[in-house]
């Protein structure tokens, strides 16, 4: 298959007007849509890259901006409000045997101790712990990492690394 004069100035004409290559393969005849694109890729044709129409890549654009609005907000807006709210209503130490659904279950001591007991005050709907334990419990993202880089290196690994 050759291209003709004729042929390159059909598929400038159809490819101005924006069919797909397919397409224009079809009208001219005789030659494979990789053809058609071949030789718009060697005549610097313009890119046909337009798959949304600019109502829907306005939409696209919309749903990303959301997306990101979304994801900058994270775990830390979540428990922002705890944060700023100081006064905890008291602990009301409670044993195993005494705790509901709406206990806060957060333990104090160790287990094996006697004087161990779960925090006891009213938790939040939907968790297992009161205001000042969920802070404790669902840290922001991030957070560990950044007390972790702060810290300084232990002493028994400092004198190991210098005599190494």
């Amino acid at each position: 298959m050759s291209w003709t004069d004729e042929k390159v100035n059909k598929l400038k004409e159809l490819w101005g007007k924006g069919n797909t290559a397919s397409q224009i393969a079809e009208i001219i005849g005789g030659i494979s849509r990789n053809a058609v694109i071949g030789k718009a890729h060697r005549l610097n044709l313009s890119a046909k890259i337009k798959t949304r129409t600019a109502t829907s890549n306005q939409d696209f654009q919309n749903s990303l901006n959301e997306q990101n609005t979304k994801s900058r907000k994270g775990r830390k807006s979540k428990f922002k409000s705890l944060i700023i709210e100081k006064d905890f209503e008291p602990e009301n130490p409670k044993q195993l045997e005494e705790l509901d659904e709406n206990s806060c279950k957060w333990p104090i001591g160790h287990p094996d101790e006697k004087s161990f007991y779960f925090c006891g005050r009213s938790s939040l709907k939907d968790f297992s712990y009161c205001k000042l334990h969920l802070l404790y419990a669902y840290q922001p993202k991030g957070k560990k990492e950044d007390v972790i880089e702060k810290e300084e290196v232990p002493e028994f690994l400092g004198k190991k690394i210098k005599s190494a």
